[in-house]
């Protein structure tokens, strides 16, 4: 009897970030659930313990700081056992690792202990939810979570309110979300866990549900429409294997969704693991031909791409099933009909006997083979991928099979979307900070994230002579740039609204002072050349100027502004180029006006001309097209100005898709923005802020251990800058807000600047690793966990392999290692030779960290 196998999506971390989840064991569950840390927490959340530096007679504020420790708390997804790139977002839920199991919210103290009496009795009972009871454990707050076997054919939905009703429960509708997470409590809150929680049912078992789900034109985890515009075919008898087929829409290739997939197969066993050399010396088709060794390479890349790496695909039952994948994923566009044949028969030995695997092939490639179609970008990079590894001579197949593999997860490849070259970008948190929230609020969802950036820089833009202290001691204020790249019609202008509202007050002073300059300039002009002349008035502080002004104009305008930001908002980033003089002095412009302490200016003969030394206060917005940023940056690459710009974008919409609807601008809107701006005009001076100060500090500790683990240069020198971006868009947030912190500001700050990182590695990060003078396309692929890809035993020479393939030098492996030793991310794994010290015995290590079961060793 196989031994049944769990798995779970959890972020095992205190302060995770909650967009992402990692598929681990129970024993990962287990572990954290036990952890003291966890107790402590939980008895703080439930007033069993005092909270420290918390008044335990402030009622508020005792509630303020639990509502912050329970948002603390480590986390998993019920629904889903894996999500795609470990991004907790409905869409990257992926459909094979759905546990037919949800969870049911008690959320009223006064029904819990009828509820957990309630669920025994139907667990024992004749109905539907006999044997369903799968867990049953108190919530953060003392609560209760039920969890549940789903009913065979079954949805998430119709299950929770269908048990809520015989549990006598209020049904709630927040509770059937894909991509629902739950707050793990500790091991002392569990009351009962049944051995099939968060386990993996048997094939048989799986084939059955989904056949159910399918029944009624639903996916194969029980959502509407199909699964990546395909339809599983499944006969659950395993007799008919020419139903055992995934089918194709509108002629569009299938891919699978994973009848054999499971995801608590440890990810380091290999389908490519069966040896490619038979008992009769040699890999012969009929005709006595070999494969070709670029092609056995392909064949395994395109396994991994089909979302099958790791998996058994010449087993009866699936195998047919994941031919068709890996035929789907590419395998058929670069390789002939015959010399696929000779492949399969190397990598599916048992199934190459049988009729149907040629008839499969045939078929296929008959109803679906298209030479006069242009590959797919991905399809070319594994060609070219297998080509490239079929011509290096080494001696050890598997040696080449690893190398590949984790090359292709470099790529990022997916058998279910061929098209894409680059991951998402981080998703933008639930819950946000007051004041972001409303400036968002009238915005379509699309827009959101660049609205959130594009808010800062008017918002700082009222701050007068305050500073924030960073952590290298140096004394900042608010000087913020932001850039939106975006294509042609993605909705660029849908950051003006916001902007417009905020820079209302400073604009009705502006037109008051532009009144007083035209009346002076109107005097001057009526007087003759040798009549006295009027100074010019002060106090003409005038902050938001015209995107057309000179260079003079510019020193003039920053010199009468006394100390406050200039503010400027473009349509197109090219109309900086009036600013330009003599040379490029608007790319020296940007740079100043992110520097503290910056001095610039021009010295003149004439008596009418401007002659000012003046410090550059500029915040400003800007848009314009992907491709055009990219140029008009591209010689400027390493000078300075992309690290201390704030990036953002708009993803590209559907074709045809609806077109976003906006929220009304009215008088509330403006009402209720006022106060924010009050706070920041009423405020100057140094102000400290500890909470961004420490935030500042945990950001910058990420963004460093994973500069060391990438070994990506680019990404760290970007990183400088951008965690000082972050910091003073707290900032921002905290004197807007009456100096108060808000614990919402963590999270969206963190999302902030990974999502400005993004960007700039996005359309960046290549040109500046290579210094191109002319722009290119975004980067193929973005800054890598090295240790991650790793397996969680491996050698030297399989480091070397790794940080060649991703354009590293081959003299920086012995300074990565003793790095990665120093900071016990790995430890020697000594072998016996009869001398420790020798070279076989420190050559291979062992992973503490980022392992691919979820396990952190301690050192």
């Amino acid at each position: 009897m196989t031994e049944t196998q769990h798995v779970i999506a959890l972020n095992p971390y205190r302060k995770g970030n909650k967009g992402k989840v990692f598929s681990n064991s129970m024993a990962v569950y287990d572990k954290v659930i036990a952890s003291p840390e966890i107790r402590k927490m939980i008895q703080q959340i439930r007033g069993e313990l005092p909270i420290p530096k918390v008044n335990a007679n402030d009622a508020e504020a005792v509630k303020k700081a639990q509502d912050r420790l329970k948002s603390e708390l480590p986390f998993f997804c019920p629904h889903y056992g894996i999500f795609k790139n470990n991004v907790r977002r409905q869409e990257n839920a992926q459909p094979e690792s759905f546990m037919f199991q949800t969870i049911v919210d008690v959320d009223d103290r006064e029904y819990v202990d009828k509820a957990i009496e309630k669920a025994r009795e139907l667990n024992c009972s004749d109905s539907i939810w006999n044997g369903s009871l799968l867990h049953l454990c108190y919530s953060a707050r003392k609560k209760l979570h039920i969890g549940i076997r789903l009913p065979v054919g079954m949805t998430i939905e119709e299950t929770q309110k269908a048990y809520c009703e015989a549990l006598g429960v209020p049904y709630d509708e927040s509770c059937i979300t894909p991509e629902r997470m739950i707050y793990l409590t500790d091991k002392d809150s569990e009351i009962y866990r049944s051995k099939m929680w968060c386990a993996v049912l048997s094939e048989k078992e799986i084939l059955m549900r989904r056949q159910a789900y399918l029944d009624r034109g639903l996916t194969v985890d029980g959502r509407g429409g199909k699964v990546n515009s395909l339809q599983l075919k499944i006969n659950s008898n395993g007799k008919n294997n020419e139903n055992n087929r995934l089918s194709g829409n509108d002629g569009n290739p299938a891919v699978s969704a994973g009848s054999a997939v499971q995801p608590a197969q440890p990810g380091d066993s290999h389908g490519a693991d069966a040896p490619h050399i038979g008992d009769s010396g040699g890999n012969q088709d009929a005709g006595g031909l070999e494969a070709r060794e670029k092609n056995l390479i392909a064949f395994d890349l395109f396994t991994q791409a089909a979302g099958l790496g790791g998996m058994e695909i010449d087993t009866v039952g699936s195998r047919h099933s994941s031919l068709l994948a890996i035929m789907s994923a590419g395998a058929s566009r670069v390789m002939e009909e015959e010399e696929l044949m000779k492949v399969v028969r190397v990598k599916m030995p048992s199934y190459y006997q049988e009729n149907d695997c040629h008839q499969l092939i045939h078929d296929f490639y008959a109803k679906y083979a298209d030479n006069t179609k242009p590959m797919s970008r991905e399809v070319m990079r594994v060609n070219a991928l297998a080509e490239q590894k079929a011509s290096q001579q080494v001696n050890s197949l598997q040696l080449k099979v690893n190398r590949a593999e984790q090359q292709v997860n470099s790529l990022q490849l997916t058998g279910n979307r061929a098209d894409e070259d680059y991951p998402d970008p981080p998703e933008m948190p639930k819950k946000l900070p007051k004041l972001v929230e409303l400036l968002i609020s009238r915005t379509p969802e699309v827009y959101k994230p660049a609205v959130a950036h594009a808010i800062f820089p008017p918002l700082a833009t009222h701050l007068w002579k305050t500073r924030f202290r960073y952590i290298d001691n140096v004394e900042h204020e608010a000087r913020l740039m932001t850039l939106l790249l975006a294509g042609t019609g993605a909705g660029k202008s849908s950051v003006n609204r916001p902007i417009d509202f905020i820079m209302e007050d400073i604009r009705l002073r502006d037109a008051e002072n532009l009144k007083r300059e035209k009346a002076w300039k109107d005097e001057m002009l009526r007087k003759g050349a040798n009549k006295d002349k009027r100074k010019r008035p002060e106090n003409l502080i005038i902050q938001e100027i015209d995107a057309d002004m000179t260079n003079p104009a510019f020193v003039m305008r920053t010199a009468e502004a006394q100390e406050h930001f200039l503010y400027t908002s473009l349509n197109e980033l090219d109309q900086f180029d009036a600013l330009k003089g003599s040379g490029s002095q608007q790319f020296r412009i940007m740079c100043l006006a992110a520097d503290p302490g910056n001095k610039y200016g021009q010295t003149r003969v004439g008596t009418m001309s401007v002659t000012e030394r003046v410090t550059i206060r500029f915040n400003w917005n800007a848009s314009t097209t992907i491709q055009k940023g990219q140029r008009y940056f591209s010689k400027v690459l390493t000078d300075g100005p992309i690290s201390r710009i704030n990036f953002c974008t708009i993803p590209e919409r559907e074709i045809g898709e609806d077109m976003p609807v906006y929220g009304t601008y009215d008088e509330s809107y403006r009402e209720a923005l006022r106060p924010y701006i009050e706070n920041l005009n009423k405020v100057t001076g140094l102000i400290e802020c500890k909470e961004a100060f420490q935030l500042a500090l945990k950001l910058k500790d990420e963004n460093a251990e994973f500069a060391r683990l990438s070994q990506d240069r680019t990404f760290e020198n970007l990183s400088f800058r951008a965690n000082v971006i972050a910091y003073l868009k707290a900032c921002v947030l905290y004197v807007a807000n009456g100096c108060k912190w808000e614990p919402e500001i963590d999270e969206f700050i963190r999302w902030s600047e990974q999502y400005d990182l993004y960007c700039k590695m996005r359309f960046f990060g290549d040109m500046i690793a290579k210094e191109n003078c002319t722009a290119e396309k975004s980067s193929k692929r973005g800054p890598q966990n090295l240790l991650q890809i790793l397996p969680d035993n491996f050698t030297a020479a399989q480091l070397l392999a790794i940080r060649l393939e991703h354009g590293l030098d081959a003299k920086g492996t012995d300074m990565m290692i003793r790095q990665w030793l120093h900071r016990n991310y790995i430890r020697r794994a000594y072998q016996y030779t009869g001398k420790r010290d020798s070279c076989d015995s420190c050559d291979s290590f062992e992973k503490l960290k980022y392992r691919h079961d979820g396990m952190v060793i301690e050192p």
